[in-house]
């Protein structure tokens, strides 16, 4: 009933935006005869404001259409490369008619970057991607709405999650999924890529995606499949019961009937996923602005006096980031509360105890690709040492092949979004995956013995890679 009364509100509200927008415009372009009447600017910029907290946001676009290559333009084509009904493997392709850049491109790393399905569109990692291209091949996942999703296409778990992540990985890696699924631990290791024990491929994974993109390597790994040369993991709950922040609270405070019956809404007869189970974007919104509202509030208040001053530049920052924060998407509802419970309530993964489809999840197997966790000072949604913790988890990567790194004055945003992600924290990430790219870095497997779990390292002597010791005094974005 609620998804019915907001979509009811919005088809109310949809009017009065369109109204107000045409009606700042009215007072603000320099050939209406209201832009000079006293006060036309603050009613511009009020009636610009209300258009803007009323409107809906549609789901924004990558937009990346070029990169520089070694100081040289390059054309980028967004392409799809695989569509299944909850996710499309995007890849954005280089193209350029310089024949050293082009030597250069084609001798570059790919890189996966597994972006998260908790409320944001992909695009939300736009900059990521942007940077990551001047480097790199890039592919990522665009996950689909599930309100647009018919009910036919059957419901989607946690456990298919990490099935896509293993099918992406083994189109992106050249290796097709009947030949992988047919590999047995015994003789897995010596069939796969020709036994080198790794695949050309770097998965990076933000926030939510760590721990799934964990398991997908884990699995692949016990099975003795090739597995990724890199793994990457931002700002992600790998254990979630460190440093837990109100998001870790919420999922722990409340029992699993709880979500069941609170948050879980039926998608409304207007949208193609009609009567799917799913567990709405605009509640998921309505919680990250309420973890900040006094910010939210002073940032939509400086817009407006940024409209009135005819601050442009400002103001068209503040636009472009609402506009990616304020479009959400629906999840499907089996996922969303296979996430509460194994990741926020029993700690599975953490605790051994996480099956995938019946195979256990075995960290401790991944042996020959190389792991970096990054984490950043201020983030207010994933603590500090929950994403650090895969280092514990991963005994059987090669203590010279594991890396940490703490983001300082950044928050959750920062390390994947801003100067920071620019400055500080991609070219850790950029010289991470180069160095791990010889076949020769790649470690071949040993025998699959378990091992137990590594005791908790102090924080300070697990960092490898620390930015300038001074802390810059930032708020995160």
């Amino acid at each position: 009933m609620l998804y019915q009364l907001y979509e009811s509100q919005r088809a109310l509200l949809s009017p009065f935006a369109e109204f107000a927008s045409a009606t700042s415009k009215l007072y603000n372009h320099p050939l209406s005869p209201f832009a000079h009447t006293p006060g036309a600017q603050r009613v511009s910029a009020g009636l610009d404001l209300m258009h803007r907290l009323s409107k809906e946001y549609e789901k924004p676009e990558f937009g990346i259409t070029s990169v520089k290559v070694d100081g040289v333009d390059v054309a980028v084509q967004q392409q799809v490369a695989i569509e299944k009904p909850f996710c499309r493997l995007l890849r954005f392709k280089r193209f350029t008619d310089d024949s050293d850049v082009l030597t250069r491109i084609k001798d570059q790393p790919t890189v996966l970057v597994v972006a998260p399905l908790s409320g944001h569109h992909a695009t939300l990692l736009r900059e990521t991607v942007r940077e990551l291209l001047k480097d790199h091949k890039v592919f990522i996942t665009d996950w689909t709405d599930a309100r647009m999703v018919p009910k036919e296409a059957g419901p989607f778990h946690l456990d298919d999650y990490v099935l896509y992540v293993q099918e992406f990985i083994r189109h992106i890696g050249g290796m097709s999924a009947p030949e992988t699924a047919s590999l047995s631990p015994s003789r897995g290791a010596a069939k796969a890529s020709g036994g080198a024990g790794s695949l050309p491929v770097n998965v990076i994974s933000v926030c939510q995606p760590t721990v799934p993109v964990l398991a997908a390597i884990s699995l692949m790994a016990s099975r003795g499949e090739a597995t990724p040369r890199t793994m990457t993991m931002m700002g992600g709950p790998i254990d979630a019961r460190k440093s837990p922040t109100a998001v870790n609270n919420l999922a722990t405070n409340k029992p699993y009937e709880w979500f069941e019956n609170n948050v879980i809404y039926r998608v409304p007869t207007n949208f193609p996923g009609a009567g799917r189970a799913v567990y709405p974007g605009f509640l998921q919104h309505t919680g990250f602005v309420a973890m900040n509202p006094d910010r939210h509030a002073r940032s939509h208040y400086d817009y407006f006096l940024d409209l009135v001053r005819g601050d442009d530049d400002s103001a068209e920052f503040h636009r472009g980031f609402y506009d990616e924060y304020n479009a959400v998407l629906d999840m499907p509802a089996e996922y969303y509360l296979d996430t509460i419970k194994t990741v926020f309530q029993d700690f599975a993964l953490v605790n051994g105890s996480w099956k995938v489809k019946g195979e256990l999840v075995k960290p401790q197997d991944i042996q020959t690709t190389a792991l970096l966790t990054i984490e950043g000072e201020l983030d207010d949604i994933s603590g500090a040492g929950q994403t650090r913790a895969a280092h514990d988890l991963c005994t059987g990567v090669p203590k010279d092949r594991r890396f940490h790194y703490d983001a300082i004055g950044a928050g959750h945003y920062g390390i994947f979004s801003g100067r920071r992600w620019r400055e500080k924290v991609y070219p850790k990430v950029r010289d991470f995956i180069a160095n791990h790219q010889s076949t020769d870095a790649a470690v071949k497997p040993k025998a699959m013995v378990a091992k137990p779990a590594a005791k908790s390292v102090a924080r300070k002597s697990a960092v490898v890679a620390r930015p300038a010791a001074k802390k810059v005094a930032a708020k995160a974005r």
